[in-house]
């Protein structure tokens, strides 16, 4: 281990590409304290707390950044879900499936229509965010003239929308020049930036609830138990990522044991089924709170929490049953046994003990089948977790906020993670090679 750290630290190229990230991250934290002009941020703080929890996520992944109402308030988020829906669009538009299949050049094609759309969410995202909130008062500052305010008010309105857009724009541009020259993806690295920004708030909530505002004694016990319980969930989390099931390969035109294998990992689908449950989940419950008088609980409203809200019986039933759908349905999206089956054929290689064509297919298919069972409970276990840990413990609304055990958080922090160290490894061993020809 030791080792390998020497050899990242000791190679020039490599700590300026770190150098280089951390740079862009701090721009990005610089931005997200940046408000958007003529807008009231004590409007927003009330939105936050009468509205469902789809606005906490988007505010978690945009660290903190809405609810400050900052020109970085959406952040990335417009542009995954732009990503999503180009990658979902790719099944039923025939182009969208030709560019993918085309290299460099066609995936240049659907980037490039993905950053359009991104924007052209940015702004409806920016505009219907303001509308929802103008409902319950004006988010105008107050020093703007009665009569302005009056005539203007959605020319201001569309004008803060487009200065939300422009920061999902810099977003793009941002997180485009870290995969470009520096480490890891550039919009996972955001989305961890932001959401790493939260964790000092957690140890902080933690600290105040049991340590200083606490009695001692069960008190302290707590605080160890839970503090030990979040690290075992990150030991679990790590274990479960990097966890593999390599299918063997044999070449026909190879002798004696090969170690050629093709690896499936257990959790295929990453965090895609938990931000996708928890989205359509949480969409309803955000635009009741965009009405007037949204915190009375009766009529409509009332019915739309129970079965909306996952914290609520039949909501957490539905919560978990999207996850278990979305995860089934991702994993076979991304991983085509059919696809795999005919590259190794067309590769001359087999499966031990499985003749090629049909069976292959079918093997893999089931083999799959088997890890998406195992990669979603365990998906489904991460995501309960915050919830059943806030109701053991007794966290209130705003402490369940800051103090997560698990879920969606974790797993993308953990996740990129694994990823940009092994990107950082390769990159590193790739110049120390390199070096040798010189």
């Amino acid at each position: 281990m030791w080792l390998r750290i020497k050899r990242i630290l000791s190679n020039k190229t490599v700590m300026l590409r770190l150098a280089f990230t951390l740079g862009i991250l701090l721009v990005v934290r610089i931005a997200s304290h940046i408000t958007v002009p003529l807008f009231d941020t004590r409007a927003i703080v009330q939105f936050m707390e009468a509205s469902g929890s789809f606005v906490a996520i988007l505010n978690n992944f945009s660290g903190q950044a809405l609810e400050r109402f900052s020109i970085m308030a959406l952040g990335i988020s417009p542009y995954i879900t732009a990503s999503i829906a180009i990658q979902l669009l790719q099944m039923v538009i025939p182009q969208f499936k030709e560019w993918s299949e085309q290299g460099e050049t066609g995936k240049s094609k659907l980037n490039q229509i993905t950053r359009y759309l991104a924007i052209g969410l940015a702004f409806i995202q920016s505009f219907a965010l303001i509308i929802g909130i103008s409902i319950n008062g004006s988010v105008l500052i107050p020093s703007l003239e009665a009569a302005d305010v009056e005539r203007y008010r959605y020319v201001y309105y569309i004008y803060m929308a487009l200065v939300m857009t422009g920061g999902t724009a810099l977003a793009i541009w941002l997180g485009d020049l870290i995969t470009k020259k520096g480490v890891g993806n550039g919009t996972s690295m955001l989305i961890v930036a932001g959401i790493v920004t939260s964790l000092p708030a957690m140890w902080t909530t933690l600290w105040t609830k049991y340590i200083t505002n606490g009695s001692g004694g069960w008190d302290i016990v707590f605080f160890v138990i839970i503090m030990t319980l979040y690290f075992g969930i990150l030991l679990g989390v790590v274990y479960m990522q990097i966890a593999t099931r390599k299918i063997p390969v044999q070449y026909a035109n190879r002798q004696g044991k090969s170690d050629s294998n093709i690896p499936m990992k257990i959790n295929s689908a990453g965090v895609i089924p938990v931000i996708f449950a928890q989205t359509i989940l949480s969409i309803p419950l955000t635009v009741v709170g965009f009405a007037p008088n949204a915190n009375q609980q009766s009529g409509i409203i009332a019915w739309l929490n129970n079965i909306f809200n996952y914290q609520e019986p039949i909501g957490f039933i539905l919560y978990v049953i999207l996850i278990v759908v979305f995860s089934f349905f991702y994993s076979f999206l991304t991983i085509n046994p059919d696809k795999i089956a005919d590259n190794l054929s067309k590769s001359n290689a087999y499966v031990p003990g499985i003749r090629p064509g049909q069976e292959t297919k079918d093997f893999i298919a089931k083999l799959l089948f088997k890890i998406t069972v195992i990669g979603t409970v365990y998906l489904v276990a991460l995501a309960i977790l915050p919830i059943l840990t806030s109701i053991v413990f007794g966290f209130t609304g705003s402490e369940a906020q800051a103090i997560t055990l698990g879920g969606t958080s974790l797993l993308i922090i953990v996740g990129v993670a694994i990823e940009t160290t092994q990107q950082v490894e390769t990159d590193a061993s790739q110049s120390e090679y390199s070096g040798i020809f010189k």
